[in-house]
């Protein structure tokens, strides 16, 4: 089949060869997932992605490869021809072939890239391109997201959200994440907040619809203290999330924060917001304004009008930070692998033992549990060797709970834990509630934002076992005891001053 003179050139043979080579290479890899089921985000990346930009480059360089070659000619036969015109001429065979080959490959063209851009569509939105595509970085996210009461939402549903105009912005900003990665010029731990993220109530509120929030809710607690027994350590709260009664809507509760005629802002003079020194209340119906500044260290003047402290609505976000990339503390992990059984309480100071390793910096993961497993064994046959002999499989099984709870939750490479990530639900190892509930914020006019526990939750039982524990009665709240008899220092200072050195 004859095709126009144009097209016998190097450079159009390049270009025919590359479509060619891409477009085997697409097949061949749609049967060996569609007939063997073999899948996973790098092939749908080089399926619908990679190798369908190279099949276009290829068809590219085909008709710049014919211009070139016809402009060739052209030069060659100057003096002959006075002007270039593009002329089609069916009664040509040569143009009839080339016309009915442009014309078929055309059609097929437009079908391919319809199947291939609605699938690249679906793999760059979903949770296996974002999550294990760049897999060193994004590996910790991924990982707490996996294990998250969020872990069936996909990515784009928070990062994204409905509509073409995030849709592209979202893909501009993964033009510079891609460079970032290929380059390494990413940081160490990824910073949060992310400045650039929809705003919560155009995605966490398609779901979590505020006018629907219960009023209350019960929250049982089970710790263990970090002595020889492992002491039990429970206790009971009752989480005031709304209003003590639904139909009082959002005029009292923690979520009164989002009370749609109240507005609440604030600047931060932390780029993570873990200190707000200067807080707004608006009453939209009445217009009344009190502003509070943190009496122990407030922002100067200038540092207010400075451009990098804006100033900043709150929602959602600024208290449920972490709704979906939770890395847990030890204590907390080990507590909740101990409540399930996965370790043994008979085994002695086992909690302090799994706190002394686990706190320690580690170059990566593998040497972590590589070290965690050695001191561990190492310190029950020195120590308990009656027990390491004796309950071996005990002893293993705690062993291997530990090292698979530290896999999920800390990731040396990407420097990402919970020390880095700080999570405003509550304020034991940061600051969370304290940072605006300080008691040091105050109004010119002498009001206060109150630290008062209650405000939030009543404790309704606390204690360590069946004869020592405090049950409150009906509608009444106990005062906090801490496990350990600290002299009411926890009355004094934030629990994260304490928690974030504690073992």
């Amino acid at each position: 089949m004859k095709l126009p003179k144009s097209y016998y050139n190097t450079l159009s043979y390049i270009g025919t060869l590359v479509a060619g080579l891409s477009l085997l290479l697409i097949i061949f890899l749609f049967m060996i997932t569609y007939f063997f089921h073999v899948g996973s985000s790098y092939i749908g990346l080089f399926l619908y992605i990679i190798i369908p930009s190279l099949l276009v480059l290829g068809l590219i360089i085909i008709p710049v490869g014919m211009f070139f070659e016809r402009r060739r000619n052209r030069l060659e036969e100057k003096g002959k021809i006075k002007k270039s015109k593009l002329i089609i001429d069916l009664n040509n065979y040569r143009h009839r072939n080339a016309v009915f080959i442009f014309t078929l490959g055309t059609i097929v063209f437009i079908f391919l890239t319809g199947i291939g851009s609605y699938e690249a569509f679906h793999i760059t939105e979903s949770v296996k391109f974002c999550g294990t595509t760049c897999h060193t970085v994004m590996k910790p996210e991924y990982t707490a997201y996996q294990n998250s009461p969020h872990a069936n939402v996909t990515c784009v549903e928070c990062h994204v959200g409905e509509g073409a105009d995030w849709y592209v912005k979202s893909k501009l900003s993964g033009l510079y994440q891609v460079y970032s990665v290929i380059f390494k010029k990413y940081p160490k731990p990824i910073p949060t907040p992310v400045h650039s993220l929809r705003p919560a109530r155009e995605t966490c509120e398609k779901c979590h619809w505020p006018k629907k929030f219960y009023s209350n809710l019960l929250v049982s607690e089970r710790h263990y203290l970090a002595d020889k027994n492992n002491t039990e350590w429970d206790i009971n709260l009752r989480m005031k999330i709304g209003p003590n009664h639904s139909a009082n809507g959002f005029t009292e509760g923690i979520h009164w924060h989002i009370n749609k005629n109240v507005k609440i802002e604030y600047i931060t003079n932390k780029e993570d917001r873990s200190s707000i020194p200067w807080v707004r209340y608006i009453n939209k119906v009445t217009n009344d304004t009190v502003l509070f500044e943190n009496t122990e260290s407030p922002l100067k003047e200038k540092e207010i009008e400075e451009s990098d402290l804006k100033t900043r609505e709150m929602d959602c976000m600024d208290c449920h930070n972490r709704p979906s990339h939770v890395y847990s503390a030890p204590q907390d992990f080990v507590d909740e692998a101990i409540s399930a059984g996965l370790i043994s309480r008979d085994i002695p100071k086992i909690k302090a033992r799994a706190m002394k390793v686990l706190n320690k910096k580690y170059s990566t993961q593998d040497s972590a549990i590589m070290i965690i497993t050695e001191k561990l064994n190492s310190y029950y046959s020195k120590k308990y060797p009656e027990i390491y002999n004796d309950s071996a499989q005990l002893v293993q099984k705690a062993i291997v709970a530990i090292t698979d709870e530290y896999k999920k939750n800390v990731f040396p490479e990407m420097n990402a834990s919970w020390d880095a990530y700080p999570n405003f639900i509550g304020h034991k190892e940061y600051d969370g509630c304290f940072r605006c509930h300080s008691g040091s914020h105050k109004s010119s006019d002498g009001q206060t934002i109150s630290k008062d526990c209650n405000l939030c939750h009543t404790i309704l039982k606390q204690g360590s076992n069946a004869e020592n524990m405090e049950v409150a009665d009906i509608d009444s709240s106990l005062t906090f005891k801490h496990p350990e008899d600290i002299d009411g220092e926890w009355k004094e200072t934030n629990c994260s001053e304490c928690h974030r050195e504690l073992y």
